[in-house]
């Protein structure tokens, strides 16, 4: 079966100057030229990679990006001309894994791709691969959590931001520990977007102190998953 990766950007020559690369690399290059043919692209060939670029006609990949998150952890590479730091905010915080900017080198997109691919690569021969507290439940191998035995839909950034805290109980964990941990060391954004996934898992799991368990902010150092005695 073919490995595909699917590149959304609305100017073919990128395309073109990308698709050997990435094809060397034993990847099959699946295009979409606006966002709303690559949300028909992503559906049917359910691709390894999505490298999506923000400016595009019909649909913006911002837009694409919140459409795919509600359906699938597909990792997801953004691509922008600009390099104001609130863009970068703005696709990671829509779910994507990294952004690259333009003008950019296929070397260096191929770079981006191997490293987000690794990151959210399942780790093998993990005998701790499911987290179990109370109602919750936590698998990092199918990226998986469920409360009360109920699929919650967090997307892998959130699942890997409470896998961190969630396997290390009640030890405070700064917020460039998580930061280098989940996005990597290369990443060159701030707090803030570890501090919008937290807000997210709370809400989407609907903490308010019901449970014996919880996720904590220590103020001036980070976040501690909290255990309590039953």
């Amino acid at each position: 079966m073919d490995k595909n990766i699917l590149i959304a950007d609305d100017n073919m020559e990128i395309i073109k100057i990308l698709k050997p690369y990435i094809e060397k690399e034993g990847f099959k290059v699946i295009f979409a030229l606006d966002g709303e043919e690559a949300l028909l692209k992503f559906k049917h060939y359910n691709p390894e990679l999505i490298l999506l670029d923000i400016m595009m006609p019909l649909m913006d990949g911002i837009e694409v990006c919140n459409i795919i998150r509600q359906q699938s952890n597909t990792p997801i590479i953004m691509i922008t001309a600009k390099s104001e730091d609130a863009d970068k905010i703005l696709g990671l915080n829509s779910g994507a894994d990294d952004y690259i900017i333009k003008p950019f080198s296929p070397g260096e997109v191929i770079a981006r791709i191997k490293a987000v691919l690794r990151r959210i690569a399942p780790v093998e021969n993990n005998k701790l691969s499911i987290i179990k507290y109370a109602q919750l439940e936590l698998d990092i191998n199918n990226y998986s959590v469920k409360l009360y035995g109920i699929h919650m839909n967090l997307t892998k950034k959130e699942i890997e931001v409470l896998w961190m805290l969630a396997s290390s109980p009640n030890t405070i964990i700064n917020r460039d520990a998580l930061l280098d941990n989940i996005w990597g060391i290369d990443y060159f954004g701030d707090s803030r977007t570890v501090d919008t996934h937290i807000k997210r898992i709370r809400a989407k799991l609907e903490l308010d102190g019901q449970y014996n368990w919880d996720i904590k902010t220590i103020w001036g150092m980070g976040y501690k998953f909290e255990v309590k005695d039953v």
